[in-house]
């Protein structure tokens, strides 16, 4: 078994808990050693008998033990890169989590420290980044590729051929046409139906989905 540790402490690396113990149902696989976390009023906390650690220097004396980042939401979906890199370890040392009931088709590239939740459909020949998360019930459709450190919401459709660019936010139960390109830092509020590209740092939402603001 190898050892995992969580980083933060919150909603994403709760529901990475029961993905790893479903994991090891099938299979022992991870020790999860507890989380670590910037807050240090959360040290000694504890979800389901894990404890937080404390903050990210724990890293530096637990050098064997693999590590899974998922911090992000749609408030500070944008600043993803500067959070996971100040953990400063080396890309070997991330986990990949993947749900057993994820369907993976063929020709299908998935990168480290990605997170992959129940029931998620990665059809053939699409590419799916380093960072991502990807939540319940998504869809992501053939030839499309999904660029680091973007977050994908649950009940998501993605259509084929298109390309969400680094560090977007796709809000859950969103739909995307086929042949669009999704910029960097977009965020697309849920439930959102898109049928054209967007520009870097747009924020669009409903259907279809039209441009409230940008934040670069």
């Amino acid at each position: 078994m190898n050892d995992i540790i969580l980083f933060p402490y919150g909603g994403n690396t709760k529901e990475a808990i029961s993905i790893i113990e479903d994991i090891n149902n099938i299979e022992k696989k991870w020790n999860i050693i507890g989380f670590i976390d910037d807050n240090i009023n959360l040290k000694d906390i504890e979800y389901n008998n894990y404890p937080v650690l404390g903050n990210k220097e724990i890293l530096q004396s637990i050098t064997s033990a693999k590590i899974l980042a998922v911090p992000g939401s749609h408030n500070n979906y944008f600043n993803r890169d500067n959070v996971i890199n100040s953990l400063n370890i080396t890309k070997d040392r991330y986990a990949k989590i993947i749900h057993p009931s994820v369907n993976i088709g063929t020709n299908v590239i998935i990168g480290y420290n990605t997170l992959i939740m129940p029931g998620v459909v990665i059809t053939a020949n699409n590419i799916i980044g380093n960072h991502c998360i990807i939540l319940p019930n998504t869809v992501i459709s053939h030839d499309s590729t999904i660029e680091d450190y973007t977050m994908i919401g649950s009940n998501v459709s993605i259509s084929g051929s298109v390309k969400v660019k680094k560090q977007s936010y796709i809000g859950s139960g969103s739909k995307l046409i086929q042949n669009i390109t999704i910029e960097e830092k977009t965020l697309i509020g849920l439930g959102s139906v898109v049928i054209r590209s967007t520009e870097k740092g747009d924020v669009v939402a409903g259907n279809p989905a039209r441009l409230l603001k940008k934040i670069y």
